[in-house]
């Protein structure tokens, strides 16, 4: 995976996470360490209320809410992060023919150091269809493996209380070049997924080890039939 995984639309989502789904590995396999074996997370003060399964309500992230368009989407990272409308960059995906609307916000997650806030208008809809956060050296040259680890474990933990559809849960995945931390939807099948990406070494004691170089969020409105281009069936 690259560095910009986070532009990745839903179609792209809905393999990975059926490749996770279906992957046999086991996580007894894969250590979530960062460098070092001592390494450890800091889980958030007060363990958070867990919800009842099925209670889980996605609708977009913040302000942002699936369905607005652009320029109502652009209110609301205004109004969610203070932020003038000149700090929102926007460009489009060639392949998908969907547009981002994309913005660099610090301590998105408290502690967490500077995220990357993406907006991807549908194909069609021109309508708001998924938001994707990222945590790198990229969006912050700050950023270490040990931060990435933390912001991941914070996250999950507040995941795994939501209240997701239970047969929809998966958690501490490992998947190609990373981890899926979270996976989860609601019942109006609105996604959550949590990804921590990284290299893999292998350990004296023969387990692999996960480097991370980013965490990547995604909230989807329809990861099984996402709003983007298609080549019409026949065509080629």
């Amino acid at each position: 995976m690259s560095q910009n995984l986070w532009r990745l639309c839903g179609s792209c989502l809905a393999a990975l996470a059926l490749a996770a789904a279906s992957s046999g590995s086991a996580l007894s396999q894969t250590k979530r360490q960062p460098i070092a074996p001592e390494a450890t997370a800091t889980s958030p003060a007060g363990a958070p209320n867990i919800m009842a399964p099925g209670s889980a309500n996605v609708e977009g992230f913040r302000s942002a809410k699936f369905g607005m368009n652009a320029e109502q989407v652009r209110m609301a990272i205004e109004h969610d992060f203070n932020l003038k409308g000149s700090a929102i960059k926007e460009q489009p995906n060639l392949a998908e023919r969907t547009t981002v609307l994309s913005v660099n916000v610090s301590e998105l997650l408290p502690g967490g150091g500077v995220a990357n806030v993406s907006y991807v208008l549908g194909y069609e809809s021109k309508r708001l269809i998924q938001v994707s956060i990222s945590w790198s050296k990229t969006t912050d040259e700050r950023m270490t493996p040990e931060q990435l680890f933390t912001n991941s474990t914070v996250l999950r933990e507040n995941f795994l209380a939501e209240g997701f559809e239970p047969n929809t849960i998966a958690s501490n995945m490992p998947i190609s070049n990373g981890i899926l931390d979270f996976r989860g939807s609601d019942a109006k099948g609105h996604t959550v997924m949590l990804i921590l990406q990284g290299t893999m070494t292998e350990g004296q004691d023969k387990q692999k080890i996960l480097q991370p170089t980013a965490l990547l969020l995604f909230y989807v409105a329809d990861a099984k039939a996402p709003d983007i281009y298609h080549l019409p069936p026949g065509s080629f």
